[in-house]
């Protein structure tokens, strides 16, 4: 099946996404913070803080994985990307290398479905349209060559970031 086949566009709260794994745009701590690390940690309930506490942290290009606790999700990767500092301390490849990570737990685990949020587009501040193209192009890439995860859904809560991701996949509608 060809990628883009396999990936989907979803606008709506990740935290209710019933897929094998959602991802976290989680901090280097992934004990939790603001945005979309914030909601899943509410949502998730307080076992995945005391889980996360053994986790001992990842840096910006890694991911871990957790269980989901009260989430539909059976699984939580949690993903750090950058702090866009302008675009030349490697911020690019730090982000591909997140998706990347998420994406070889995922197959790691055989999941059949993942859900990414925009990792590092909130407080981090990376540019909108230039993650999209970085998740979308490693995504694609990915797919081509793995057969896990066999479905990809980029979660987007916003128009604006909804408008790019339709813009990119060639989503209509």
């Amino acid at each position: 099946m060809k990628p883009e086949k396999r990936i989907e566009l979803l606008r709506g709260d990740i935290t209710r996404v019933d897929a094998d794994a959602i991802v976290n745009a989680a901090n280097p701590s992934l004990l939790g913070g603001g945005g979309v690390d914030g909601a899943i940690h509410r949502a998730a309930g307080p076992e995945l803080l005391e889980y996360c506490r053994g986790c001992g942290g990842a840096r910006p290009g890694e991911a871990k994985i957790s269980p989901g606790f009260r989430l539909p999700a059976r699984y939580v990767i949690h993903a750090v990307g950058p702090v866009w500092q302008g675009g030349n301390r490697d911020e690019a490849e730090t982000l591909r290398r997140a998706y990347l990570s998420s994406l070889q737990l995922a197959e790691k685990y055989q999941l059949e479905s993942v859900a990414f949020p925009n990792i590092s587009t909130g407080v981090y501040g990376f540019p909108k349209e230039l993650a999209a193209d970085i998740a979308i192009h490693t995504v694609k890439e990915w797919l081509a060559g793995h057969a896990y995860p066999k479905r990809v859904l980029f979660v987007v809560f916003d128009d604006e970031n909804e408008e790019i991701y339709r813009k990119k996949l060639g989503v209509t509608g």
